[in-house]
């Protein structure tokens, strides 16, 4: 069973180089295999990415063709609403074809989906940090920040 959830749309944010956060989303289109395909939008133009979904681990990677995603799946079931937060957050590395070339940082990505029965996950017993909501907020067309 796959627990990354697609196709599907999840908001994103990013710290570079300790700047202040950039917003977007990143689609996850298609996994075959263990191989991603989808795409990421910072500034208003959908981009392509490819990775690796690693199932056991829930580990993600994938590129992007100016920087290297990866990070790792947390499931958080809230049975009183319906609702299961999936949230992944990771490190990034900018690549030569970005102005900020050779930078790193980190990401943080959210998504939501509506459950039925009121199933449980092993991280049910903290709750998701509050980037599960904000980044969540921006997936669904909240307002510009």
């Amino acid at each position: 069973m796959i627990t990354l959830p697609v196709p599907s749309r999840w908001g994103v944010s990013a710290d570079v180089g300790g700047r202040p956060l950039i917003w977007g989303t990143v689609v996850f289109n298609s996994i075959e295999g263990n191989k991603i395909n989808g795409t990421i939008n910072f500034r208003g133009a959908p981009i392509p990415i490819q990775g690796y979904w690693t199932e056991n681990s829930r580990q993600i990677s994938f590129d992007s063709p100016y920087a290297t995603f990866a990070g790792n799946l947390f499931i958080y079931d809230d049975p009183p609403i319906s609702t299961r937060h999936y949230l992944i957050n990771g490190r990034l590395s900018m690549k030569p074809t970005s102005m900020l070339a050779g930078e790193y940082g980190t990401w943080v990505a959210s998504t939501n989906a509506y459950i039925s029965g009121g199933g449980q996950s092993a991280s049910q017993e903290q709750m998701p940090p509050v980037g599960a909501f904000t980044t969540s907020d921006y997936a669904e067309g909240a307002p510009h920040r």
